[in-house]
């Protein structure tokens, strides 16, 4: 076995190197294999959980880093070491002695602190120290996600619930971070990895049947490919067309989504046209001019274009996607895409390592971070990375042009919030492509928004219920968190106002709970639990609102409810939140509700709303 191990070893090595040779310098070269012989000899002694040596992990997140991720030689080096100040002798200065500052900087970075006691959990402080290394450099990063793409890929040889474990770390935060990163292939594996090891079954099912619906659908798909090449070479364009499948993790999210089997699941796969890079013309003009040449040859889905080339996906995706029809009569999603389109697609931020490119990338990221990490801790913390990280995006926009990005579902107003937290605190209503609409309403890639404010207005609890991203939900939950709170509630039934004649009840838990003094409720207890019983005042506060239902009889006639809403709304200044009324032989009857700060208020009302020429009757209901 030990002889099946150094062969494995060797020629892993041996095919990396082959492959370093054609990107790296001489002298890069011999520092990369310094570090590889370094590494073997720190970890001789160990093996993994499978038993095979541990310098094989090492080896596969090196060239990973390498391969996949096209990163430079410090990188690479700073992979074949990064698992030892942690799990050897070695200090990160023996690093640095050895490989300079850079390499010790990026080993640091990815070690886990060994601590006695930690903040939150051990997984979430690891966690925030992944994260913290992006204020300095997003190669930690990148290093850490082949470190964990490696370990998924071997996670056969783990128990079940350390498969859980790792899977569950996987899905909650190394897919959404590669996604963030644009890494869309790592991303994808990742997620479909977890997948595989979370619920064995379902994917084994979903699997086979992709792989029947994939043999069924191939020889057609061929047919559709075929006439897109042959239109393309038509007209004189250079282009290469290929089918790609999604993977069972994407299609199984699909499925539950909408609650359907995997034949009523749309976009199981796309065809993807590429044409080369040139400096003779724009990609979105070739692009477009491809999109042309084949709208007229195939009917084109109305409403189906999406310009990812001039609005680019949070993530940097780019591409220009429309569906067009085969002749079975089946829309088909076709993505055209440059050959650099598609390698920054597999490489995300690492696609184009200028200094000016990783620092668009570094700034982003970090105002990230500082908005989520600014007013959070723990597991709050990570909710709120993840939510940020993993959504689809769409992008809507201001009146004036600007382009705002939002997770999909997103709401008019996680619009608000996100133009300026104030804007969101006093929305009242959003105009969306011109027409008056709620702030709930959920946005469509492409949307015009505008949103109405007011001085007057505030938050409503109800808002958390329909926004998504985490700057609205944060800035809400502060909200009403710093508000004024009562002492003691009121009664469901009587709802009390300041100013009732109120008696307080204790309840086991401590709460104190005010009750008018004629309530059912405050005598049946009373009754029962008479020591629970406090002398308790409810003085008014202008900080605090009640709301009030009143019922008004009266004779109809011309102008009464103009005359009623005018005395409530402008010579009272009280905020009506729902009136209906009913008209029986030409006796009107109504319910007003809205708010009050006392029952001095309300009564100041009925007494206003009495002197209605034609009012009979005015009373206070309940809910």
């Amino acid at each position: 076995m030990k002889d099946i191990y150094e062969t494995r070893i060797h020629n892993s090595v041996e095919q990396l190197f082959d492959y370093i040779r054609t990107r790296a310098t001489v002298e890069e070269v011999d520092r990369i294999y310094r570090a590889y012989e370094f590494a073997h000899e720190a970890h001789r002694e160990q093996k993994r959980k499978s038993g095979e040596p541990y310098i094989i992990h090492p080896i596969a997140v090196a060239s990973i880093v390498a391969r996949e991720l096209e990163l430079g030689d410090n990188p690479v080096i700073s992979a074949f070491l990064h698992d030892v100040v942690e799990d050897t002798d070695y200090t990160v200065e023996d690093i640095r002695e050895r490989f300079g500052d850079d390499v010790a900087f990026l080993v640091d970075t990815v070690t886990k602190r060994k601590k006695k006691s930690y903040e939150h959990s051990k997984q979430v402080d690891n966690y925030r120290q992944i994260l913290e290394s992006v204020h300095y450099d997003i190669r930690a990063l990148l290093i850490k996600l082949a470190d964990r793409l490696h370990n998924m890929r071997t996670l056969d040889s783990m128990r079940a619930d350390k498969q859980m474990k790792i899977a569950g770390e996987t899905d909650y935060f190394y897919a959404p971070l590669a996604n963030r990163l644009g890494l869309y292939h790592i991303k994808t594996e990742l997620e479909n990895l977890s997948f595989r090891y979370r619920c064995p079954r379902d994917y084994a099912d979903v699997e086979r049947m992709l792989a029947e619906e994939r043999t069924n659908d191939r020889p057609r798909l061929e047919r559709f490919t075929s006439k897109i090449s042959e239109t393309l070479e038509g007209a004189g364009i250079e282009a290469r067309t290929e089918i790609r499948y999604r993977k069972p993790y994407s299609i199984w999210r699909k499925m539950q989504a909408k609650g359907s089997d995997i034949k009523h699941v749309d976009g199981k796969h796309y065809i993807r046209i590429i044409y080369p890079n040139s400096a003779e013309y724009s990609e979105k003009t070739m692009s477009l001019h491809i999109y042309s040449v084949l709208t007229d040859i195939f009917k084109e889905k109305p409403g189906s274009v999406a310009n990812y080339i001039d609005a680019p996906k949070e993530n940097g995706y780019q591409s220009f996607h429309v569906k067009l029809l085969t002749e079975q009569g089946i829309w088909e999603e076709v993505h055209i895409s440059s050959e650099r389109m598609v390698r920054n697609s597999r490489l995300g931020c690492a696609a184009e390592c200028t200094e000016e490119n990783v620092k668009a990338w570094l700034e982003k990221f970090k105002s990230i971070l500082q908005d989520v990490a600014s007013d959070s801790h723990g597991m709050e913390f990570m909710d709120g990375v993840t939510l940020t990280f993993y959504n689809d995006d769409i992008m809507v926009f201001t009146p004036k042009g600007r382009g705002v990005i939002l997770p999909k579902g997103a709401t008019a107003l996680d619009f608000a919030f996100e133009i300026h937290s104030q804007v969101g605190e006093k929305a009242v209503y959003a105009r969306i492509n011109g027409k008056l609409s709620s702030l709930r309403t959920v946005l469509h890639r492409g949307d015009c928004v505008e949103i109405g404010t007011a001085d007057d207005a505030k938050p409503e609890p109800e808002w958390l219920e329909h926004v998504s991203t985490y700057r609205a939900k944060r800035y809400l939950r502060g909200y009403f968190a710093n508000l004024p709170r009562l002492e003691h509630e009121r009664c469901e039934k009587c709802n009390p106002l300041p100013g009732d004649e109120v008696i307080g009840f204790r309840g086991n838990d401590g709460s104190i709970t005010l009750h008018k003094r004629d309530c059912p409720v405050a005598i049946r207890l009373a009754s029962q639990h008479g020591d629970s019983i406090l002398s308790q005042s409810f003085p008014e506060n202008e900080a605090f609102l009640y709301p009030v239902r009143i019922r008004i009889k009266g004779i109809d006639r011309y102008h009464l409810m103009s005359d009623l809403i005018d005395c409530i709304t402008d010579k009272l200044h009280l905020t009506m939140s729902a009136l209906t009324t009913e008209n029986i032989d030409r006796i009107a009857i109504c319910t007003i509700d809205f708010s009050v700060h006392s029952l001095h208020e309300l009564q100041q009302a009925i007494d206003s709303i009495s002197h209605i020429d034609g009012i009979d009757e005015v009373m206070r209901i309940n809910f």
